[in-house]
């Protein structure tokens, strides 16, 4: 049994289909003024090849589901004329007189490594889609076909040590059942597009191609992220019942999917999407969300020797608004600095990235970039219903400094005479220590919360989530964050402002009755996590929720709350 990453939630069962990885022995050679033009009209050649290639792959996608996954392909063609890449393998082919294939994998590998280094998943991803741009162009270089998915003539399941977004896509999704690879997380474009397929898929798996040989047999646990080799008969017929119930329950909350996430005795909760990518909006659609409550904006930044202009940061966001309506989209403004930077972009290291300039720090200390995104999303929000997110606020002077820059760009628009939405609503997150005690202030200056608890837990604790050392400590009910939770719900609605949770916590089922007793108004969560939160807050009563929210408050033993809660959830079983 291997455990990786649940990338698309169900089951499969089958034989392996062992998708080879590419291999590329690319050697250095020396060129002569003849052989360096030579193979900059190869390079420029292969280039024009593989765009066309993704255009023809954009168009398919277009057709099976929908304009907004077909723009990834045409991504990876933009990608290919960028200068960062294209320039750069010219430049070595030039100056270093080498061969275009050796300075076409040098490049790739510069780049994509300083993207699979950073700390944070999505922009990881991003290297590996670097690497996928690079493997086609030096396919098209060297005349190496690549062994395609759609002639698969059986069910199977796939396992390879990466897919690309197009080996996905290819898959007939009659005869593939199921995937597993190596490498990539849940924000992997391979990830999103299974989901869109409804193919189950475990990711980061590690060394999956080395355990395997086709024809073995396999379950993937797409639910849990558990992958089973050769499994014995019980366990395949225990599975076997798995994907029976797994399949009966997606039709049952199916039915859910348009009705609103209402308590049995008359609370409502509004339940919306988080999203990295535009690619995400035909997920939200089929989840039953009632629209986005985190629409993170760091994809723009990606891939890029320079920073996004206000035109084409307006068009992102115009488009998602106006996809969603006649629902609203929370934009968080800009999330970024130190381990997450564009790799391109010069910038200072620091010894503890986490805690310095990320965020707001970056955006007050580089303002003219804030100042082009906010101009973007004022722009939007003539388009739609938006409100404005900012993150990692920890202080009120902090706060009123990125209110000034908000309202010194709102008269600049005004005197340009640039509409926008006057009433547009702001809020903060709170995911800092300092920013939640002093709620009750920040709650004067703001029109709703909402609460990061990834970063919120961490920083109360004092654990590293993704330090395998201490992961075991990160307790999203541990006491102390639960009394956190409540402070600043009770702050806001103090203030009269509303109180919503966009972080890992808001996602999970189990911790959904205690928030909704806790007070929150609002959670936002992954798309797939939607159904099954909501039935669960159609299935309860808010007093319920309440008395189990005040039982747990009362306690100061961690192993008690654990006892409630798991007393709670078998109750809830034996109704």
């Amino acid at each position: 049994m291997l455990k990786g990453v649940a990338a698309s939630p169900g089951i499969a069962i089958g034989k392996v289909f062992l998708f080879e990885e590419d291999e590329f022995i690319i050697k250095k050679k020396d060129l002569s003024e003849e052989g360096i033009k030579k193979d900059i009209v190869r390079f420029r050649a292969a280039i024009i090849k593989v765009k066309e290639e993704m255009h023809g792959i954009s168009k398919s996608v277009s057709e099976k589901l929908g304009k907004k996954h077909s723009r990834l392909f045409d991504a990876y063609a933009m990608m290919m004329e960028d200068p960062l890449l294209k320039d750069d393998i010219i430049r070595m082919v030039t100056k270093e007189r080498v061969n275009v294939e050796y300075a076409v994998q040098f490049v790739i590998n510069k780049i994509s490594q300083s993207f699979l280094t950073i700390n944070d998943e999505y922009l990881r991803e991003r290297g590996r889609d670097i690497i996928d741009v690079g493997k086609k162009i030096l396919r098209s270089l060297v005349g190496m076909e690549r062994d395609s998915l759609k002639n698969i003539t059986s069910e199977v399941i796939v396992v390879a040590h990466n897919l690309s977004p197009s080996d996905t896509i290819s898959m007939r999704k009659n005869r593939v059942t199921g995937f597993a690879v190596d490498v990539g997380g849940k924000t992997s474009h391979t990830a999103i597009l299974a989901n869109s397929l409804g193919i189950p898929a475990v990711v980061g798996l590690k060394n999956i191609t080395q355990n395997v040989k086709p024809d073995d047999m396999l379950i993937i646990d797409g639910i849990q992220g558990l992958v089973i080799i050769n499994p014995d008969e019980i366990t395949i017929k225990n599975y076997e019942r798995e994907k029976k119930k797994f399949l009966d329950a997606g039709s049952e909350l199916s039915k859910i999917r348009d009705l609103a996430a209402v308590t049995v005795d008359g609370h409502a909760i509004e339940l919306s999407a988080n999203i990295e990518i535009p690619d995400e909006l035909t997920m939200v659609y089929n989840s039953g969300s009632a629209g986005i409550g985190l629409y993170r904006t760091e994809f723009l930044y990606l891939n890029r020797s320079d920073y996004p202009s206000e035109e084409e940061q307006y068009l992102q966001y115009a488009e998602v608004a106006k996809n969603v309506m006649p629902y609203s989209v929370i934009i968080r403004t800009l999330d970024i600095g130190a381990d997450k930077l564009n790799p391109s972009i010069e910038h200072q290291m620091e010894r503890n990235p986490f805690m310095g300039l990320r965020a707001v720090r970056y955006c007050l200390k580089h303002q003219d970039i804030f100042k082009t995104q906010l101009r973007a999303v004022l722009r939007a929000s003539m388009d739609g219903k938006l409100k404005i997110l900012f993150p990692m606020i920890s202080g009120v002077d902090e706060l009123r400094q990125v209110k000034q820059i908000f309202a010194t760009t709102q008269n600049e628009m005004r005197n340009e005479g640039i509409p926008f939405n006057e009433n547009i609503k702001i809020g903060i997150m709170i995911e800092v220590p300092s920013a939640a005690i002093i709620g009750d202030l920040l709650a004067k200056e703001v029109d709703f919360f909402s609460i990061g608890t990834n970063d919120l837990i961490q920083y109360l604790i004092a654990v590293d989530r993704v330090n395998e050392n201490v992961a075991d400590l990160y307790n999203p009910v541990h006491i102390s964050v639960l009394r956190m939770i409540k402070k600043i719900i009770e702050d806001g609605h103090k203030e009269g402002k509303w109180v919503g949770m966009c972080g890992e916590m808001a996602s999970d089922p189990s911790f959904t009755k205690i928030l909704i007793g806790l007070g929150i108004d609002e959670l936002s969560m992954s798309v797939v996590s939607i159904p099954k939160v909501k039935s669960i807050i159609r299935s309860i009563s808010y007093s319920a929720a309440k008395e189990l929210a005040d039982e747990i408050m009362l306690t100061d033993e961690q192993e008690e709350i654990k006892n409630i809660i798991r007393r709670d959830e078998l109750m809830k079983d034996n109704l």
